[in-house]
């Protein structure tokens, strides 16, 4: 699959708090169409969240 300069999904600067805890700050994402990403990093660093943001 080749890679579009078409955007499928932009995040600028999302925010998410459950009450006082701030879980993504500033979050910035481009992923193009046909592009892979990975969202890795340790437990509780908020990859599930944002991707139920995402959805």
């Amino acid at each position: 699959m080749q890679i579009s300069d078409e955007v499928a999904i932009q995040i600028e600067t999302m925010n998410k708090w459950y009450g006082a805890f701030h879980v993504l700050r500033d979050v910035n994402l481009t992923v193009n169409r046909g592009e892979r990403i990975v969202i890795a990093g340790p437990s509780g660093s908020g990859k599930s969240t944002l991707i139920r943001c995402i959805n």
